[in-house]
């Protein structure tokens, strides 16, 4: 069964009207959503912490600021767009006193309600638009016109009128102009998270750097082998983007495409197989939430060794000597 997918016909605007809208958070995804929102001629008020870096930034960008409590005692709608491991505090700390009914609680993952890190007040809608690309591209997109793609879910429906305000929350920050595809946030915060362990973040990156060792290992030159296993990976991935599996085989050689379907299955076997499912497993039976809750409990310490280790991994050195020949790859967002 197809999928129901919400478009900008689907949502009313309306449903916003003498609302005050808090985004809690202005970094990547807060920045944007506030300025789409305050565009679509929402009230939006900023919700950060007193001292926050990202205060100026806010207020320079035309927008009214205020601490986390106060934005989220003044406002209808409070959309939580914070790191995971940072919200349950927050929330806790400076929102959950502030909720009643007649108030909207939102997130753009759900991982927190998922696994009952953020437990909300029985008396408040509880919904999720999820935009699926980053905040500039999200931003980019909406003063470009087509806006981006977006989840909509809703975990609790006091109101009655759940869903359609998290829709019209979608089409103040443009996604309904794309389609908002509803789900729940059981399956958006457990296929979230697969695609970025097993895909995205922890299989690919890890098949490149497998692969670059490979060839170094075999005496091939570094320079060599991170255009072959790392600077190339962009352009199949945007045909990929572009026209699926099948359109990346048609624009490569056929040379190139008897090795994806010959050797690619001796690399993505069915062992790997059998250990996504293991990993989808630990995500489905909250294995994999207790361990990253733990980990920030106990500050940390494992993920930022992992991140030291692989940052002076020796890709990351010839890339960035290898990147600085395309003046055209712009410096990344930091």
């Amino acid at each position: 069964m197809p999928a129901k997918i919400f478009y900008d016909q689907d949502s009313d605007l309306g449903l916003l009207k003498g609302k005050k809208i808090a985004i809690i958070g202005y970094g990547s995804q807060g920045h944007a959503h506030a300025l789409n929102l305050k565009d679509s001629g929402q009230d939006v008020v900023v919700g950060l912490y007193k001292g926050s870096p990202s205060w100026p930034r806010a207020e320079k960008d035309g927008l009214k600021v205020m601490t986390v409590n106060d934005a989220a005692a003044a406002a209808d709608v409070i959309m939580i767009l914070l790191p995971d491991q940072s919200q349950r505090q927050i929330y806790e700390e400076s929102i959950k006193g502030t909720l009643g009914k007649g108030k909207t609680l939102m997130f753009a993952h759900g991982f927190n309600i998922h696994f009952n890190q953020v437990v909300p007040s029985p008396d408040v809608d509880v919904s999720m638009i999820a935009p699926k690309a980053p905040g500039h591209v999200m931003r980019d997109l909406f003063t470009a016109g087509p806006g981006v793609p977006a989840l909509v879910a809703v975990y609790q429906d006091v109101s009655g009128k759940a869903r359609d305000t998290a829709l019209a929350y979608g089409k103040g920050v443009g996604c309904t102009r794309a389609g908002v595809i509803e789900t729940t946030f059981k399956e958006e915060t457990e296929t979230d998270l697969f695609g970025e362990q097993t895909t995205l973040c922890g299989g690919v990156s890890h098949l490149i750097k497998a692969a670059f060792e490979t060839l170094v290992d075999a005496g091939y030159q570094p320079e060599v082998a991170y255009f072959e296993c790392m600077h190339e990976m962009k352009l199949i991935v945007d045909l990929f983007y572009q026209g699926g599996l099948s359109y990346m085989r048609y624009s490569v050689s056929d040379t190139a495409e008897y090795g994806d379907y010959t050797r690619g299955p001796r690399i993505i076997s069915e062992e790997t197989k059998a250990e996504m499912k293991k990993i989808l497993g630990e995500i489905q039976s909250g294995q994999f939430a207790r361990e990253w809750v733990l980990e920030n409990q106990a500050h940390r310490a494992g993920f930022l060794a992992q991140r030291r280790r692989d940052a002076a991994h020796p890709i990351e050195e010839v890339g960035a000597r290898l990147r600085k020949m395309m003046s055209w790859i712009k410096p990344p967002r930091v």
